[in-house]
Formats: structure tokens, C-alpha cells, sequence
């Protein structure tokens, strides 16, 4: 294991395995995509360990709560991190990153994107540092996302 790895399992988390998604639907596109010295990273969903899209499902601010959809973020980021360290080998490899995009499924009137996205930021500030876990980032509403999820998000890393 590397020291990402090592990382993760001091602070007890795990990185689930590939999605598993319903059936009847195909995903015809890469999780990661490296070219060259970057790699961009697929809009990505909370996921459980059972690689399976994870609840709770539903508009954050009616169905889900800004708690509920902060953690579903931090789920985004593990998921992110098993993508990442599938194609790459280790996490070792990611030398910085770059952007975030984050999606939240909400209603006109909601405003709290930046507090519900910031399960993604601070987890990967936690697990990479301040300086390689540093990134730039949107946090936008949708009024949708696929399979119910309240969060979505995608991502660069350089290498």
C-alpha cells in the first residue's frame, strides 16, 4: 500500500469497489481518463461498499438534509478515490488536485451548495494535505441527477 492508502486506513476509511449499477443501464464512458500527466474524473455519486449508489436519495433542503447530502459527499470523495486508485495503481500518483465540480440536486430557492460539497473538500484535505489536497471548485443545483442522487461530482487531479 502506499501512503495515501496508509492514510485512509488510519483514519478508517475504505474505498468501495466499482459501481455497481442497475440493470438495464450502461455506462459507456471512463471512470478516470488520464492523458498525459492529468487525469479527469467522471461525475461520480455517494457510494456504499457494496458498490452500489447509496442513499439517501432525493432533493437536499425537502428529502435530504444539507447533513445528510455533506455526507454523501464525503461518500463522492471515497468513491472518487477507489476510481483513482483503480486505474492509477496508488494514490501515490496524484502530485495535486486541480478542480472539483460539484452538483446538488435542489430545489430554485436553495443556497447551501458551497456547505453541502464541502464533504467532498474537507475529505480530500484530510486524506491528501493541504498542499497536494488543495483545488479549485463550483458547487452548482441541478435539478436532477441520475438514479436519485442528491450529489454528483467530477474532478482533475495532475499526476
Amino acid at each position: 500500500m502506499g501512503q495515501i492508502e496508509d492514510r485512509l486506513a488510519s483514519l478508517g476509511l475504505e474505498l468501495p469497489p466499482q459501481v455497481v449499477v442497475p440493470p438495464g443501464i450502461e455506462l459507456p464512458f471512463a471512470f478516470v481518463n488520464v492523458c498525459g500527466n492529468r487525469a479527469i474524473v467522471s461525475g461520480h455519486g455517494p457510494q456504499g461498499l457494496d458498490g452500489k449508489v447509496a442513499g439517501p436519495f432525493g432533493v437536499v433542503g425537502d428529502d435530504v438534509t444539507i447533513e445528510q447530502a455533506y455526507a454523501s459527499a464525503r461518500l463522492v470523495a471515497l468513491s472518487m478515490l477507489g476510481s483513482l486508485q483503480r486505474e492509477l495503481g496508488t494514490l501515490d500518483r496524484i502530485s495535486q488536485w486541480v478542480k472539483a465540480l460539484g452538483m446538488v440536486r435542489c430545489g430554485a430557492d436553495f443556497g447551501q451548495h458551497p456547505a453541502v460539497i464541502n464533504g467532498f473538500s474537507d475529505l480530500i484535505l484530510e486524506v491528501f494535505g493541504p498542499d497536494t489536497g488543495r483545488h479549485s471548485r463550483s458547487a452548482v443545483g441541478m435539478s436532477s441527477l441520475p438514479f436519485g442522487m442528491p450529489v454528483e461530482i467530477e474532478a482533475e487531479v495532475l499526476l
